[in-house]
């Protein structure tokens, strides 16, 4: 097996190589500082015990609790679903990853459901069936997904029970079985010592000895060539101090695995940009950004306020980020592998905004709440995530809910460029552009692209992603079509669309406003590859108000070979006018399309929605504009604008 040590990792501290990498956090504190900052014992939890069924009752609302122990009720004398090994294959057999994760997941929404019950209710009557849950995970070889055994030697098929591995599922199941522990272990106690030493046994050796003794795991970033980590960084190292912090006796133990998930997180903040921008997209912000903030949190309760980092701007921008990214309802900008529409997690932006006095990101944190019925109706997923909500409800739901309908965003790092007809309203057009590169994390080869909303609704727009399988994150990747710049707005130059790669980039991307219109300009002319033949591609979009918006583009080619044409993916419906026009119909609004019938003819056609989770996106279906150049120069410009009907 690969593994290393303490002594290795103290060995890089010593020499400053790791520090040299970011030291947000392990620049500003030492290990030695937790000597006196981190608490030894359990104080540090402000949850209410078990049995303390005054607080419960109390606290909770009626409504609340009566609606967790119904849930609960669900899984009383449950068989607890099995994941067999042909299930595990069956990724590598066929790519697919529900086949594995579909029961798994019954499973844990079974665990969480009987555990919240119980806290609520406090009469027992759950217990044995925890305990069977409790039982049931610890029979099972692997608590991953069969889509992460690539973390094993041994690869994907069967897990080997030989190398635990820590992925995001193993590190939330441990969490998970700690809280059991922290709530219940007198009740385990009397009906039997051996659940609760079951419970340890299994944390120990699936989580704890190997976080202690690895640091090859790619998503720590300690021992690794790969620079870019993503929100695995920081959702691993929530869920491992979780762990640690309610079942790590030995005291040395304690303080240098805590060490440990800081190092692991300052690789997670150098990979972010100063301006917070997350590359993932905003569907993966609950995971990033998000789960940042629950581990600063907890970060900060394990050492009584003393290791606290929420006042470094860079911190406060990640926050920030999803709101920023914010289009109208639920739709968000959609770059990268992100869903159009999101359920995204209200109570973490209020408590993110209070932690870096934001008073817009607290209004939308209660905005998302207000959307949601927050506090009207249980809270469901990952039990720590509930009880912050439950713990921490009052402030979110008294707090004034305002969407942040912002004029205008630039995110100069991320080269992210968000601007908006009415600043303050959801009525006129909207836009959100990106320049970046073609390897940034669930990358889709994009450079340049951009998307237009009309009142809030789509209508230029990113398809977005299918359901994940094997060919999702395989070298096969850009074979499927919402990957490929084909099929985003985006020319097809010479016979070539973009390439993947970090070297296929954007340049001299701009962003400028002015009272009466925004605009944002990008050469896309290196995302492509050499065989295009393009010298310079400036791409300029801008928004005027009340006058529409323009696509403009500006090239030199040093060859005239293949087809040459512009790609538009709508949800409207689309009907051609006459040449020239075109009719854009969407969800109570009408737009005109106007492009110069000497430069271009049009072709509009249906994407076939081959997939479960893009037709959930996109139940109307999606439609592909491409307006072909006739006679294409080697230098020219030409421009296409967009303007409203009604």
């Amino acid at each position: 097996m690969r593994f290393s040590s303490f002594i290795t990792l103290i060995g890089l501290l010593v020499s400053g190589s790791l520090l040299a990498q970011g030291n947000l956090l392990s620049k500003k504190y030492s290990l030695n500082d937790l000597n006196s900052h981190l608490i030894v014992d359990r104080s540090w939890i402000d949850y209410p015990s078990y049995k303390d069924r005054t607080t419960w009752e109390t606290l909770i609302p009626d409504h609340l609790r009566n609606d967790y122990i119904q849930e609960g009720e669900k899984y009383l004398g449950m068989d607890w679903p099995q994941v067999k090994a042909t299930h595990y294959l069956e990724f590598e057999r066929s790519g697919s990853r529900v086949i594995m994760q579909n029961p798994f997941s019954e499973k844990r929404k079974a665990f969480q459901a009987l555990f919240m019950a119980e806290l609520m209710e406090g009469k027992g009557r759950f217990i044995d069936d925890l305990i069977n849950g409790i039982w049931d995970l610890s029979e099972m070889t692997y608590w991953g997904y069969s889509a992460h055994l690539y973390l094993q030697e041994a690869g994907f098929g069967l897990p080997d029970v030989e190398e635990p591995t820590i992925d995001l599922s193993v590190g939330q199941i441990a969490a998970e079985l700690a809280l059991a522990h922290h709530f219940f272990q007198d009740e385990f106690e009397s009906i039997s010592p051996l659940i609760n030493q079951r419970i340890k046994k299994e944390i120990k050796e699936r989580v704890l000895v190997p976080y202690y003794t690895r640091d090859d795991f790619w998503w720590m970033g300690l021992n690794t060539s790969r620079t870019r980590m993503n929100n695995w960084t920081v959702w691993c190292n929530y869920n491992v101090l979780l762990t640690i912090m309610l079942m790590e006796d030995d005291p040395n133990k304690r303080k240098k695995g805590v060490y440990k998930t800081m190092l692991s997180v300052d690789r997670f903040l150098d990979a972010y940009e100063e301006d917070g921008g997350c590359d993932e997209g905003p569907s993966y912000w609950s995971h990033a950004g998000g789960k940042l903030y629950d581990y600063l949190n907890l970060l900060e309760k394990a050492t009584r306020g003393k290791v606290d980092v929420f006042g470094v701007e860079k911190v406060a921008n990640i926050g920030k980020y999803i709101y920023r990214a914010f289009i109208a309802d639920r739709y968000f900008i959609n770059f990268a592998d992100a869903s159009n529409r999101i359920n995204t997690r209200a109570g973490e932006i209020f408590r993110f905004g209070e932690k870096i006095g934001d008073d817009t990101m607290k209004a939308f944190g209660a905005y998302v709440a207000d959307q949601q019925n927050f506090g009207n109706t249980r809270l469901p997923g990952k039990i720590e995530l509930a009880l912050e909500n439950l713990f921490h409800m009052d402030r979110l739901l008294a707090y004034n809910p305002e969407a942040p309908y912002l004029g205008s965003v630039w995110l100069p790092d991320s080269e992210l460029a968000v601007a908006r007809e009415n600043e303050g309203s959801r009525e006129g057009l909207f836009f959100a552009a990106k320049g970046g590169h073609n390897a940034e994390s669930h990358n889709h080869n994009d450079v340049g692209t951009f998307i237009l909303y009309v009142d809030g609704k789509p209508c230029l727009v990113d398809a977005g992603v299918g359901t994940y399988t094997a060919k999702t994150f395989s070298d096969q990747r850009y074979e499927i079509w919402t990957m490929q710049s084909e099929y985003h707005n985006l020319p097809f130059i010479n016979g070539h669309g973009q390439k993947n790669g970090a070297q296929f980039e954007a340049s001299s991307v701009t962003f400028s406003e002015n009272r009466n219109s925004k605009k944002f300009a990008v050469d896309i002319s290196k995302a492509y590859p050499v065989e295009a033949g393009v010298e310079y591609w400036v791409r300029t979009y801008t928004l005027r108000r009340k006058k529409g918006f323009t696509i403009e583009n500006s090239y030199k080619l040093n060859k005239i070979q293949g087809q040459t044409l512009q790609h538009f993916l709508t949800s409207c419906k689309v009907r051609e006018e006459e040449e020239g026009r075109l009719e854009l119909s969407g969800e109570g609004f009408k737009l005109l399309l106007e492009y110069d019938p000497t430069f271009f003819e049009s072709e509009i056609s249906s994407i076939n929605m081959d997939d479960d989770r893009l037709e959930r996106a996109w139940p109307e279906g999606l439609q592909r504009i491409k307006l072909k150049y006739k006679n294409l120069d080697k230098n020219g410009k030409d421009t296409i604008t967009i303007q409203r009907m009604d």
